[in-house]
């Protein structure tokens, strides 16, 4: 490439600084040679519980990898090698550790190691050697509009296994593909590898780069950033950090684990003592510029396909969020579907009529099914966004 015809692109050539930080092991290995499986048929996540053999999820669902069943001992002496050495000490001391993990020639992995009964167990998930493209998620249309909102807060909300981490990497590709920004991702642990294209990416992973996220937040502040990333919001101090960021003209976008657009914003602020509950209210209405929360559903021809929700945030909805009045944040999704919001219900209807889930999956999946049941029955339904 001619580097004079394209000043504003970064050299996209892998560094390797990063890689030394990671624990990696060989694929002859037991954990190895189960995670090689996983691997090789297509699988998400890699299971070791006391007591059962080690299986793997394939498409939502459980299956065994060998017939031999496993103790807590075998666990600990497979896992603990593939924690890098701050994951040993947090193992040590709280029982329990995230770690990121590398296999070469295999891939990389994100690692919990934890009790269950007084005995080890982990979860392994698979994580793909590129960050995938938006159009790549099968999502609606307009969540591409997250990645060109110029500040404020996103949230993307979603059950375990629901995606989000993946679709939070898509946008930070969208972005840094398009825009020439810096870009801070905070992360427990890095999850999906950036490359600079056309914005600077700095990733710093807990533990090894900074100990916790709100000591990371309040440095990443001080480094001249336009988009901050936090992997998921997990303490008061870290949502409190984040929101004054989105006010004062960062866009910062994070993960919760909820279900609902309203869920996602009351997750905040009820996580605050009842004393600041009003004022962290008042500047996350303030602060908040969209919602999108995500689910899984199984795709008809084996699979999975997203269903999501998004409502970008105005001035009925700032109004709702000082007030408490959660309950309408529903409507507002309605009342701005020009501006790109749609439900979840009508993102379920769109998946059922272009054929890629039952209509009884999309009914028990639905928040409001008296919603999705009327969408269903009326052929005038089809909407924007899909």
């Amino acid at each position: 490439m001619d580097q004079s015809a394209e000043p504003d692109r970064f050299s996209t050539e892998p560094d390797d600084s990063y890689e030394s930080q990671e624990a990696t092991s060989s694929p002859t290995s037991p954990l190895g040679r189960w995670l090689a499986t996983v691997v090789s048929l297509g699988g998400s996540d890699l299971l070791l519980v006391q007591g059962a053999p080690p299986c793997m999820r394939i498409d939502g669902e459980v299956r065994k990898i060998e017939p031999s069943v496993l103790d807590g001992s075998e666990i600990e002496a497979a896992v603990i090698p593939a924690l890098t050495s701050h994951a040993q000490r947090l193992y040590r001391e709280d029982r329990i550790a995230d770690s990121s993990y590398r296999i070469q020639g295999l891939g990389r992995f994100r690692i919990n190691l934890h009790r269950e009964q007084g005995r080890a167990a982990a979860a392994i998930r698979v994580l793909p050697a590129r960050v995938p493209a938006l159009r790549e998620l099968n999502l609606p249309p307009s969540v591409e509009m997250l990645a060109h909102l110029p500040r404020g807060l996103v949230l993307i909300g979603g059950p375990a296994g629901a995606g989000k981490s993946t679709t939070l990497a898509a946008l930070i590709d969208n972005i840094n593909r398009r825009e020439a920004r810096h870009i801070v991702i905070i992360e427990d642990p890095i999850e999906y590898e950036h490359q600079h294209v056309r914005s600077v990416i700095e990733q710093v992973e807990i533990g090894t780069d900074a100990p916790d996220f709100p000591t990371a937040l309040r440095a990443a502040l001080r480094q001249a950033p336009d988009v901050i990333v936090v992997g998921e919001m997990r303490d008061t101090e870290t949502m409190r950090i984040a929101v004054a960021a989105a006010e004062t003209g960062h866009l910062v976008l994070s993960t919760l684990h909820t279900t609902d657009v309203a869920s996602t914003v009351s997750r905040i602020a009820d996580s605050f003592p009842l004393e600041r509950q009003n004022s962290i209210r008042q500047e996350l209405a303030m602060a908040l510029a969209a919602v999108h929360t995500q689910i899984l559903l199984p795709k008809k021809g084996g699979g999975r396909i997203p269903a999501a929700e998004l409502l970008l945030v105005g001035y009925g909805a700032r109004h709702h969020v000082r007030r408490n009045a959660l309950q309408h944040l529903h409507q507002e999704i309605a009342l701005t579907k020009k501006k790109g919001s749609f439900s979840l219900e009508e993102s379920l209807v769109n998946l059922v009529r272009q054929g890629h889930i039952e209509r009884e999956d999309a009914l028990l999946c639905a928040i409001h099914p008296d919603d999705l049941d009327i969408l269903l029955k009326s052929p005038t339904s089809a909407t924007a966004h899909g």
